[in-house]
């Protein structure tokens, strides 16, 4: 019974801990209220007429589509610098820069049918949350990269839910995340399986054995193909192998017989949806990382002037709106994406006015969609910063009279044209990015970032509380009855803890266990973590471990692959925390080690009685059950106890650095390590008590049972 009490205590205690780092990690790691509006072809984003943009002109919705239908090819991982041309003619220093030739003689051959930007993503860089980014136009959040491994649907606004909505057919083909993002949204669809990263073949020859065929056929609108063997070589071998200049050559190969079979009113447009680190990884914030490559090109003219020599730097979530758009869809109600301004330049050969006023238009709708979402989303969360809401909704209000304002005056032949229509187009876009000529300020996306981590400063004094600092005294934004909880029962658990130490009836006698050993133990677990080869950033876990014993992959479940990779990266906190229990022999290995130097000093007589009493030394076990228990329960509050300190000081460093340029690179990272590092610990450590105690009992049965039969 008192064991079972042990356990349970001790389990509480962990739960405290739990609590605390759960509701830090629910303040301080952003999350996001994702809204269920959807836009629609009735419905426009803002009041006020919208004359000029071609509504009513078939397919038309918001307004009049510029293209019939599109090509998107993802090739996944594909750097900036695998595609951007190497300057001078002269032979990059690297096999695998500038592979893609077929793109080069575009940008050369028809500068105004082609262009390369650099396509920058947000952190975190994994697939999932940018597929989410590239269909959404929304910020992906650093909490969502554990679910990287088990794709969830997408419920708000998207691409591919407004496709549907106007009855486009969406084929796809590739990477069968897809399924998981979007189940039942393809009128067709080919999905291969993702997660053996040392496959490098089956997902990009099976699109390529659907992708022709298709192309010559006329039952889709829009067509996807997420190709997977670019990234695969990655992690496999690294951007610097000879595999990786094999297949960036046959994507090179496949965008020349592509762009081959374009259509006239096709858009094709080509992206990697992150980059990779130097040893193929990706996942983090680092330049090769987030600078990924976008080249759109059109059969037909698309830009009004020749590239700047240095391409542009476009966020990720700037091709969401752009594409609907183009496409004459409405715009998906949660983008925070600013339209590409030079997509939107007329018809043809269009005058330099054309080309101001359909900018202007784009802009105008783009404008009225963000401030639509940002209104909503305010009502819905309130708690964005009143002061920055509506600092951006009058410049928004602004950028739209002067709009409605030109309108007017094109009816009077008015306005001085030339002058007013760049100067209303370049308002649009100064409230689209949330600042005009020397206003400073936060833009419509960190806007919408803020208050997702407003609440860190109340949860982590709810992990200060859990270990009693003084540090309660800590400025908060909010207090909850559950901190007040939480904090009543730190000094329970203190009290029990003097108690379980202090009382002469339950005192530890010769099992005590020092400070200075269970501190050893728990920095040589973190020590052994660092010896591994293991560091506390996700470009660094060791991918390899999910195919230990499985060389030809898993199927299509993610359970086993998971655990592998995470009995690998914790392998330290589960070996040590199970054998914590151990350190309770400790004292008596101290008392051999005197009685050994006594032995050679001590007579003869002397050794023969410490010969007999060698034995009784882990028979003592048996003499005092009580102070056992008590034993194992203050080594377990001490060992937990060190491990809080830890996350305690991941918690300070996240919390006092949240400003810090390296806060999502270094300290969030850490502190998920440290946090999930502690779970894995706690949970270790009440299995190596249990299994203690099992053994002391079946062991206490087996005395009973010699003590019986010797009386008989």
């Amino acid at each position: 019974m008192l064991k079972a009490l042990v356990l349970l205590f001790l389990t509480w205690v962990c739960f405290l801990f739990y609590a605390g780092i759960a509701l830090f990690t629910s303040g301080f790691l952003l999350t996001r209220l994702e809204l269920t509006n959807h836009s629609n072809c009735q419905e426009l984003p803002g009041k006020g007429p919208l004359v000029g943009g071609g509504r009513g002109e078939p397919g038309a919705c918001w307004t009049a589509p510029r293209f019939s239908r599109a090509v998107v090819v993802l090739i996944d991982a594909l750097r900036f610098d695998f595609v951007q041309p190497w300057p001078g003619g002269l032979p990059a220093p690297q096999p695998f820069l500038g592979r893609l030739g077929s793109i080069h003689r575009l940008l050369e051959a028809q500068p105004q049918h082609a262009r390369l930007y650099r396509f920058l993503a947000d952190p975190p860089t994994t697939t999932m949350q940018r597929l989410k980014a590239l269909t959404t136009g929304s910020l992906p959040t650093f909490i969502d990269a554990g679910s990287n491994f088990a794709s969830y649907a997408i419920e708000e606004d998207n691409l591919i839910a407004q496709l549907n909505n106007t009855g486009k057919r969406v084929v796809f083909m590739g990477d069968d995340t897809w399924e998981g993002l979007f189940p039942g949204a393809f009128s067709q669809a080919f999905f291969f399986p993702s997660f053996n990263v040392k496959d490098l073949h089956t997902v990009d020859n099976g699109i390529l054995e659907h992708l022709y065929p298709t192309m010559d056929r006329d039952d889709w609108d829009l067509l996807i193909a997420h190709f997977l063997g670019v990234d695969h070589c990655g992690h496999k071998h690294g951007p610097h192998h000879p595999e990786m200049v094999k297949k960036l050559n046959q994507m090179d190969q496949m965008l020349q017989t592509l762009v081959e079979r374009l259509d006239n009113d096709t858009l094709l447009v080509v992206a990697g949806d992150h980059g990779m680190t130097e040893t193929g990884d990706h996942g983090g914030d680092s330049k090769p990382e987030v600078t990924a490559a976008l080249f759109l090109y059109s059969p037909l003219p698309l830009f009004p002037k020749a590239p700047l020599e240095d391409p542009e730097v476009v966020p990720q979530v700037n091709l969401v709106p752009t594409l609907a758009l183009l496409l004459g869809l409405p715009i998906p109600f949660g983008n925070i994406g600013e339209v590409m301004m030079d997509l939107f330049s007329g018809e043809g050969d269009a005058q330099p006015l054309a080309t101001s006023l359909a900018q202007a238009f784009a802009y105008h709708l783009n404008a009225q969609q963000v401030s639509r979402f940002l209104h909503a989303y305010s009502l819905a969360a309130q708690d964005l910063p009143l002061e920055e809401l509506q600092r951006l909704q009058n410049l928004f209000s602004s950028a739209s009279s002067d709009y409605k304002r030109l309108l007017d005056q094109l009816k009077t032949d008015e306005a001085d044209l030339d002058y007013v229509v760049p100067q209303i187009y370049r308002r649009m876009q100064a409230a689209l990015r949330g600042k005009l000529a020397g206003d400073g300020g936060q833009t419509p996306l960190a806007l919408a970032a803020y208050g997702l981590g407003s609440v860190y400063s109340a949860a982590v004094v709810t992990v200060l509380a859990l270990l009693a600092f003084p540090l309660l005294l800590l400025h908060t934004e909010r207090i909850s009855l559950a901190f007040l909880i939480l904090f009543l029962q730190s000094f329970l658990l203190l009290q029990l803890l003097a108690t379980a130490v202090g009382t002469p009836a339950r005192s530890p006698g010769p099992f005590s266990v020092p400070w200075l050993a269970i501190s050893a133990w728990a920095l040589t677990a973190t020590q052994t973590f660092y010896s591994t080869g293991h560091q506390p950033v996700f470009p660094a876990i060791h991918w390899n471990a999910a195919f230990v014993g499985f060389p030809e992959g898993h199927g299509s479940s993610p359970v086993l692959p998971a655990l592998l990779v995470g009995a690998n990266t914790f392998a330290s906190h589960l070996l040590f925390s199970v054998g914590c229990p151990l350190l309770l022999l400790w004292p008596f290995v101290c008392e051999g080690q005197c009685s050994m130097k006594k032995k050679s000093l001590a007579s003869g007589a002397e050794v023969e009685v410490e010969k007999e009493e060698e034995p009784l030394m882990e028979m003592r076990l048996r003499d005092a059950p009580h102070h056992f228990n008590t034993a194992l329960l203050q080594l377990g509050l001490k060992y937990l106890f060190i491990l809080g300190v830890q996350v305690l000081a991941c918690v300070l460093a996240a919390s006092i650095l949240r400003r810090h340029l390296m806060v999502w690179k270094v300290f969030a990272p850490k502190f998920i390590f440290e946090a999930v590092g502690f779970g894995v610990s706690s949970l270790a450590l009440l299995l190596g008590l249990a299994l203690v105690m099992w053994v002391d009992r079946a062991v206490g049965s087996w005395f009973k049972q010699l003590i019986l039969s010797q009386e008989r």
